[in-house]
């Protein structure tokens, strides 16, 4: 098991390469297209929901005082994220709160939708709102209203859920990652979503961000639950697939502390070469 994970992450840590190489021969198209990226949303733990697509995810955290929505997708798949809350019983009036992950297209696209038709606060390093201010990176998307800036360290308070923020970043300066609790049946589990793993960047500099705070985060006591903002990254379909045969006494598939610190190391191990390459290509 452990082999197929690391074969996947991997798989998923090129797969940013070929999708920029390939971005102008219509890769593209398929990942656009919400018939295509269509996922039937489902529930992972007592209060948190899958609402993404295929290549992309969102997440939807349920609290005592409305919704939290972390990441909105783009075009189409922003209809697929709506479509999904609705399917799942719930209201997209009541989420409050959107936390965007990084300022590139596939997480923060819709984010002016939700603002308009929703009222949804959104929330975003200001490293990462000074970016929707510069050309878009890969693909255009309209400009969401500067709302709520977060710092590193901060923290949001929405009836009895307390999320804290990090700002990891690597791959784009401002990511913005969150530690929160999720529930298995009433039972507490320390969750972190990592808001941006791609080596999809340049430079030593970005390179060294990145480094860093994928070594910051493997200080992090606690972590049992990662909640990724693409689904390969976390194995979040094959994990679904055992969460649904799940019988009494068996331990839940996406409580897996193990799996998140092998992970972090194989981040790790990833980003080294490519800061090898990156320094070569400086001095080249």
């Amino acid at each position: 098991m452990q082999n197929k994970f690391k074969n996947g992450l991997i798989a998923f840590l090129l797969s940013w390469s070929l999708f920029n190489s390939c971005w102008a021969q219509d890769v593209g198209d398929t990942l656009d297209q919400a018939e295509t990226q269509r996922v039937a949303p489902f529930q992972v733990f007592d209060n948190l929901y899958y609402v993404g697509a295929k290549w992309v995810s969102a997440w939807l955290l349920e609290t005592d005082q409305g919704l939290i929505l972390f990441d909105s997708l783009y075009g189409e798949l922003t209809d697929l994220v709506i479509d999904s809350i609705r399917e799942l019983g719930f209201d997209p009036d009541d989420i409050r709160y959107l936390i965007v992950t990084h300022a590139h297209y596939d997480h923060i696209g819709g984010a002016r939708r939700f603002q308009d038709e929703f009222g949804s606060v959104v929330m975003m390093t200001e490293e990462d709102w000074n970016m929707t201010n510069e050309p878009a990176i890969y693909q255009d998307y309209p400009k969401p209203i500067r709302h709520l800036s977060v710092a590193d360290g901060s923290t949001l308070n929405l009836g009895r859920t307390r999320l804290r923020f990090v700002q990891t970043p690597g791959h784009t300066v401002g990511v913005l990652s969150t530690q929160f609790t999720v529930y298995d049946n009433g039972y507490p589990h320390d969750a972190f979503m990592f808001g941006g793993v791609g080596l999809n960047f340049s430079g030593v500099d970005r390179t060294e961000m990145y480094i860093n705070s994928v070594k910051r985060l493997m200080g992090f006591q606690g972590i049992e639950v990662n909640v990724p903002n693409h689904e390969g990254s976390g194995e979040v379909f094959e994990r679904y697939e055992i969460l649904q045969d799940r019988q009494d006494g068996d331990p839940h598939a996406f409580v897996d502390p193990e799996r998140w610190t092998a992970w972090l190391d194989q981040l790790l191990i990833a980003a080294e070469a490519k800061l090898i390459d990156e320094q070569e290509a400086a001095v080249n």
